[in-house]
């Protein structure tokens, strides 16, 4: 696990905002935009990715662009929350390509599951392996995407 993250500065701040627009911008571009040089962005990049406040560099692909159109959320209600089958559940979504987010959450269901899909004939295969498969699901609900609103994984920050 990352040792828990120092305080964010202004500076911090502004470095994270640019880098949530277009994480390839130069650094001594970002210098330039928060009054830094280049070696000091550097390092407070370092830091912030080594303390766990960066998880990841990432490209975000348009699923349709590579012929997974379809975007299923799912709410999944377990059988029997005990621990390792809780634990279970969560190795299993984890580790399924098509699962590109998954919730642990309150309420009547226990996950909320954000899948993209070629189509309904990959989700009923898909379902059947996460679903139906599983000794542990009571049940699942589904919601098909009609359009895609608004799609991001930026975090708001401080002002």
């Amino acid at each position: 696990m990352p040792p828990s993250p120092p305080p964010l500065d202004s500076f911090d701040l502004a470095i994270l905002a640019i880098l949530q627009r277009d994480n390839t911008t130069p650094q001594r571009l970002i210098g330039e935009a928060v009054n830094l040089s280049a070696p000091a962005v550097q390092r407070r990049i370092k830091r912030m990715e080594q303390t766990g406040v960066i998880a990841s560099h990432v490209a975000i692909i348009d699923p349709a662009a590579v012929g997974q159109p379809l975007t299923i959320f799912v709410e999944v209600e377990l059988e029997s929350e005990r621990t390792e089958l809780i634990d279970a559940a969560k190795r299993q979504f984890s580790q399924t390509p098509e699962v590109q987010q998954c919730y642990y959450v309150t309420g009547e269901a226990d996950f909320i599951l954000v899948i993209t899909v070629a189509d309904m004939g990959a989700y009923e295969a898909l379902t059947r392996k996460l679903f139906f498969g599983s000794n542990n699901v009571r049940k699942f609900r589904t919601f098909v995407a009609m359009d895609r609103v608004k799609v991001g994984l930026t975090v708001p920050l401080p002002d």
